[in-house]
């Protein structure tokens, strides 16, 4: 939404590379002046910095594809890390590796709602710890906590060490999203060795890249959950090792900084 302020460092001089991140326009809760506004800057983005950088493939390809501007892949990046402490789950009375991880902010098209329902229908006492929130959400947020499922805890928003804790320690992480390009909690709960689940989407199915298990809808994601509870420890282990190979060989943040870095030095000399 920012690419109309960079012609501002350009008019004096200074190169501009700008992240485009995922496609904005597609968020359920813009309306109509919002969502146009986030069209003309997709456009702008294209114009006026000297580079655009794209951190996944698909947008990567959707930028070539509607506009014919080339960018610079550059992924985002993410630690191979346990936490060693599990303060959190005690506060919310969570056992380590008894309990499903879904973190994001609670709004539509990052699916919280169906990720309850589908938890609601499987047959399982470990339970599922939705955590997140939004600060324009309130409706949909109330739907999202409208449950007497007593497996289910729903704390709103925890960040640091807590949310490093529960991506460490649950039997399997939920990740829900509809839209944008690479979501940091994604290869994150990757990183810390997480089961992952993932809804079927281009750019999730980018990151995950065979390393995690993929659902289309509300009910298969009920019969993927069911399915994980059915598999050995030896099944889980296989995808929770290549989750951790495919951070290390993607999205190590010493090869990630090193390519802006590069890219940065390009504008300098350009410049």
């Amino acid at each position: 939404a920012n690419a109309l302020f960079t012609i501002l460092p350009r008019l004096r001089g200074i190169p501009v590379a700008l992240n485009v991140d995922g496609i904005e326009r597609k968020r359920k809760k813009w309306n109509v002046l919002a969502k146009s506004w986030y069209r003309m800057s997709e456009f702008l983005a294209t114009l006026l910095p000297n580079q655009i950088v794209t951190d996944a493939e698909t947008i990567h390809d959707y930028y070539r594809d509607t506009y014919g501007r080339e960018s610079r892949f550059i992924a985002y990046g993410a630690a191979v890390e346990h936490a060693e402490t599990c303060e959190a789950l005690q506060a919310l009375g969570l056992e380590q590796y008894r309990y499903f991880f879904y973190v994001s902010r609670l709004e539509p098209e990052n699916n919280a709602l169906m990720v309850r329902h589908a938890f609601e229908k499987t047959r399982t006492d470990l339970r599922l710890a939705l955590v997140g929130d939004a600060p324009h959400a309130a409706e949909y947020i109330r739907q999202v906590r409208d449950t007497d499922d007593p497996r289910i805890v729903i704390p709103g928003a925890i960040y640091g060490q807590g949310y490093r804790e529960l991506g460490t320690f649950c039997f399997a992480y939920i990740h829900a999203t509809e839209v944008g390009g690479t979501h940091p909690a994604l290869i994150e709960a990757m990183g810390r060795g997480a089961l992952v689940l993932y809804r079927n989407t281009a750019e999730n199915a980018e990151v995950c890249g065979g390393c995690g298990i993929p659902f289309e809808s509300e009910s298969d994601l009920t019969a993927k959950l069911q399915m994980t509870l059915e598999m050995t420890d030896a099944e889980r282990g296989e995808y929770q090792q290549r989750a951790v190979a495919r951070v290390r060989e993607r999205y190590d943040w010493e090869a990630v900084t090193d390519k802006y870095e590069g890219l940065l030095r390009e504008l300098a000399v350009g410049s």
